[in-house]
């Protein structure tokens, strides 16, 4: 069905995708090559949320060329007007004649629909070219399409035996400088970074993007603080920074609150606003914790396709409980801290092997003097 040639344009369309990992959010990533015979005449990809398409780019480039043309794309071309006009009709303007797709849009608007327009107006639509590495670049906006809740990937740099810090709360550097520098470029393909309070009051973390050389056209990910006390100080470091710091607190603001401590989480609030924050009353568990299902239906809302979660061995334990850890990106290091070093998740202990979850090996990768391990929940 496809020829070897199909399959190297459809590479490079999921090449050119990924130059817009960093700044599409809360977009998928899209390449689109355009192809005379064996010939590239135009590439796109697109760039940032609110900008052209990647197909429109693409045919854009190729110019009077895109007449009899076929065209590869990484995801299903949109068929609405949102904030840019429908890549279905640019397509058929141009006059193509074939369209390769590698995966249909999860996005209900969209799946399936951009390929029926396509093939009333008599263009020959193949899916599914490469379709696991084009599903790839965007696992977390095909989750929030599904299910209207982000994708959840918990960071942790972990010594040999699975801890995070000493027992006296030493942890800077576990890991070395290279691994730190990849966990920037992690971080700059998420819609928010997720933390506790514990962790900002011992840390004070910034939670943001640092490295220049990667260009976020003015994108931060959204710094999330789980916070059921209100214990937030407003002199944090991240208040300080660009971009928008979000607080959910189980502290319920001017409801249920009897006088002082009502009068008292209504004024730390209003002081976290002031400071730029804002301010979210959650629901509670049945444990009286913030429920993170809350949380998650909260970030989807606010169109947050991928959440990392740096966080201390309490709020990563529940989630790990929980069983909401789509996957677990450990960076390890060759060192060993010892039984009274910190656990990187505190679970309930186990009476059986049976009862441990189970994650799967996506990909081993070595950086630096350290191993990343990227595991993922099995499916």
């Amino acid at each position: 069905m496809f020829s070897a040639f199909d399959e190297r344009m459809m590479q490079r369309a999921i090449e050119l995708a990924l130059l817009g990992r960093h700044t599409t959010p809360p977009n998928p990533c899209v390449g689109c090559v355009v192809t005379r015979g064996e010939r590239i005449v135009g590439e796109g990809w697109h760039r940032k949320w609110g900008e052209p398409h990647a197909e429109p780019l693409a045919l854009q480039a190729a110019g009077t060329q895109a007449q009899g043309a076929t065209v590869y794309v990484t995801l299903e071309p949109h068929s609405y007007q949102g904030r840019t006009p429908p890549c279905t009709d640019a397509l058929i303007r141009a006059g193509v004649s074939r369209v390769v797709i590698g995966v249909l849009d999860a996005n209900p608007k969209v799946s399936g629909d951009g390929v029926r327009q396509l093939q009333a107006a008599g263009i020959d639509v193949q899916i599914g070219l490469l379709a696991d590495a084009a599903r790839e670049l965007n696992l977390g906006f095909e989750r929030r399409m599904i299910t209207g809740r982000p994708r959840l990937i918990v960071k942790t740099a972990i010594s040999l035996d699975g801890r995070i810090a000493l027992a006296n709360g030493q942890s800077k550097w576990i890991t070395g400088a290279d691994a730190r520098a990849d966990v920037q470029h992690l971080r700059s393909r998420m819609g928010a970074v997720l933390t506790g309070i514990d962790t900002v009051l011992a840390d004070d973390p910034q939670l943001n993007v640092r490295d220049p050389s990667i260009d976020l056209l003015g994108r931060q990910p959204l710094r999330v603080v789980l916070d059921s006390k209100l214990r937030m100080p407003t002199s944090a470091a991240m208040l300080k920074l660009a971009g928008e710091t979000l607080i959910f607190t189980g502290a319920i603001l001017g409801e249920g609150l009897a006088g002082s401590r009502s009068a008292n989480a209504a004024s730390v609030a209003h002081e976290l606003r002031q400071a730029g924050a804002e301010v979210i009353s959650a629901q509670l568990d049945a444990d009286g914790r913030i429920d993170l299902d809350f949380v998650l239906e909260e970030l989807g809302r606010r169109m947050c396709n991928d959440v990392l979660v740096e966080a201390g061995p309490t709020l990563v334990g529940r989630i790990l409980q929980l069983g909401l850890a789509d996957e677990i990106i450990a960076y390890v290091a060759p060192v060993l801290l010892g039984p009274e070093a910190r656990a990187m998740a505190s679970l309930p202990a186990l009476q059986t092997l049976d009862a441990a979850q189970r994650y799967t090996m996506h990909a081993v990768d070595r950086i630096g003097g350290d191993v990343r391990l990227t595991l993922r929940r099995p499916s």
